[in-house]
């Protein structure tokens, strides 16, 4: 198995030993979706999820949306996009988090690849306050290169 592997097993691993901690059941639906997201490692529609390979056919819509909106309310996935579209869902690790930009327009999302520049502003922020295991979202609505200026 390569080190690949090993390290998407064990965010697997990871997720659902979080998920039944947080009182959540297993299913094999929340089992192949939290693989799925591990492995292609970017924000997914409902709409993709059901349209992968190993749910296709086998899932209904209203099923995994009710998945990821348990999942959100446990703080295992994270709701990324505008309220009013289709919403993306990415799976949170722990200590560990990626910003986001999405368009506007079209809706897409992409992560932002630069180093954070407010993870800093974390410690900074919990010595002020005397909170502890701070953590932070971030993201930035524009428009993409791809969609007419607005």
């Amino acid at each position: 198995m390569s080190s690949e592997n090993k390290m998407d097993s064990r965010k697997v691993q990871q997720a659902v030993e979080r998920c039944k901690s947080k009182g959540l059941r297993c299913t094999k639906l929340m089992g192949l979706t939290i693989e799925l997201l591990v492995r292609t490692g970017k924000p997914l529609t409902v709409s993709e999820i059901i349209s992968s390979a190993e749910i296709a056919d086998r899932y209904d819509q209203a099923s995994v949306y009710r998945l990821m909106t348990r999942l959100e309310e446990k703080g295992i996935v994270r709701r990324l996009g505008l309220r009013e579209r289709a919403a993306s869902f990415v799976l949170r690790h722990l200590h560990e988090h990626d910003d986001y930009i999405v368009c506007t327009s079209c809706g897409v999302v992409e992560r932002v690849e630069i180093d954070c520049p407010v993870a800093p502003l974390e410690g900074i922020i919990a010595s002020a306050s005397g909170f502890r295991n701070l953590e932070h979202e971030l993201e930035f609505f524009g428009v993409c290169p791809r969609c007419p200026a607005a």
